[in-house]
Order: C-alpha cells, then sequence, then structure tokens
C-alpha cells in the first residue's frame, strides 16, 4: 500500500501540492478530480518518486520512498503518463518495456517475459497488432499498448494520468472496465480523469483536489452529496437514477 503523508511537491522551489495525506488502497479504484492546474498530476509524479518532496512523507509498504531505488519503485507502482512520445518501434516491444525493472543489464528478454507481454495485450485488446509498427496505429490502439505496458509491469498500484483523454465512448468505458478488473485482483488503481459523469460512476473513492490541496476525499455518493465538486468546477452536478444506476450530468452553475 502507498501513503501520502502530509505531502508537499512542486517545481523549482515552488510548490504545487501541499500537506495532501493519502492512502492507495488495495483492490480500490480511487480517481483524482479538480480543475486544471489543482496539482493531480504533480501529486501523481511526487508519489512515484519523480519529483523531490518539500514536505512531508511517501509510503511503500511501510518504506519511505527515499529510501528506494527506482528499480525498486518501479517494482511496486506503474505510472500510464499523461503525454508520450511515439517511438517507431513495434507493439510487443513497446510493452516488453513493462518488464525493465526486473531485468538486469544488457537487457535480455525470457520466455516468461514474452508470456506475460501478450498476456497483457490480451487484456488490453491490443494483441492482434504486437507486430505492428507503435506509430502506424491510432490514439485508441497506442493507449491499448501504452496500458499493456503498465499492466507488463506487473505491480500492486498503477497510476494513470488522463488515460480516457481523445478516447472515443467504447475506449473510455474499456479503460475502465480495465481498470475495474485491476482493482478486482487486488491491486490499487489511481487515476487522474475530468469526466466527473464517469468518475462518479466507476470510482469507489473520489479524492477531490483544489489549489493543491485535497479539499475531500470519499465515496462518490459522498462526494455528490458535499457539493465539492460544484464548488470546485464551479457547475451543477445532477444525479439521475436509471435501471443502470445512478448516471450523472453537469450544467453551468447559474441555471
Amino acid at each position: 500500500m502507498i501513503q501520502l503523508n502530509g505531502l508537499t511537491a512542486g517545481y523549482s522551489g515552488k510548490p504545487v501540492v501541499r500537506d495532501i495525506s493519502l492512502d492507495f488502497l488495495p483492490g480500490e479504484v480511487l480517481v483524482l478530480l479538480g480543475p486544471n492546474g489543482s496539482g493531480k498530476s504533480t501529486l501523481l509524479k511526487a508519489a512515484l518518486g519523480l519529483l523531490p518532496l518539500m514536505g512531508g512523507q511517501v509510503l511503500y509498504d511501510g518504506v519511505d520512498i527515499r529510501r528506494m531505488n527506482r528499480r525498486q519503485v518501479a517494482q511496486k507502482a506503474a505510472f500510464l503518463t499523461q503525454s508520450r512520445n511515439t517511438p517507431s518501434i513495434l507493439a510487443l516491444r513497446m510493452v516488453l518495456h513493462g518488464r525493465f525493472p526486473y531485468l538486469s543489464y544488457p537487457r535480455r528478454y525470457g520466455e516468461r517475459d514474452y508470456q506475460i507481454a501478450r498476456e497483457a495485450m490480451e487484456h488490453t485488446g491490443c494483441r492482434d497488432y504486437e507486430h505492428t509498427n507503435v506509430g502506424e496505429l491510432s490514439g485508441g490502439q497506442r493507449q491499448s499498448v501504452y496500458l499493456a505496458m503498465a499492466l507488463a509491469q506487473q505491480t500492486e498500484t498503477v497510476f494513470m494520468d488522463e488515460p480516457t483523454t481523445y478516447l472515443d465512448i467504447s475506449r473510455q468505458l474499456q479503460i475502465m472496465q480495465t481498470a475495474r478488473a485491476l482493482a478486482r485482483q487486488g491491486k490499487a488503481v489511481v487515476l487522474v480523469l475530468h469526466d466527473l459523469s464517469l468518475a462518479l460512476r466507476e470510482a469507489d473513492r473520489l479524492a477531490v483536489c483544489e489549489q493543491g490541496r485535497l479539499v475531500l476525499c470519499g465515496t462518490p455518493e459522498e462526494v455528490y452529496e458535499s457539493g465539492a465538486l460544484d464548488r470546485a468546477f464551479e457547475v451543477r452536478v445532477h444525479r439521475m437514477d436509471t435501471p443502470h444506476g445512478p448516471q450523472y450530468y453537469c450544467t453551468q452553475s447559474k441555471e
């Protein structure tokens, strides 16, 4: 389990997130929500040790991340980043990069590494183009490859920074189905999303950030009832009960 205790972090000596305490729990999908610039991506990077801490602690199973090397962190947490270059590489070779934390230099993939990579591609629906160059794939197909790479890392925690951006509805739902499947396997899944209705419908817990601080963390029902999303995004969030469960939509706050 990863725990943030009073975490403060930022860039060039200037804090972006301040005094955040939050646990990422096994078997749970937690979604970070907040307006642009509220510190969500910075929070993920600090939790992964990609930014130096200005205060507080990040604990991996009780061990301070500052006592861990990059390889040890990578064996505990995978990161699907928001933006990436598109390398000229076959999809299978890209997914195999997820095995790097378990290989010594020079890296030589074994039969087990190929098996894990192909299983991850099967899981994310991209096995059919394992021999296709990543640059020739659509945005949604590339996202499936990058997600497979994260799964091939076989970590206890998976961080995803805006994984549904630019994807069509079907692919967005597929990403969330994958997140829920990983949680059922006992993994902690942490996502940054901008789609409030998707987050309210699919998450186990929501963490609402505003101006670099955590203003509320709770179940979707608790967060909805609190009005924290209305205040943070300056909208009105509405709920409708349907045969498929509660559905949410937003309107301008003055409507």
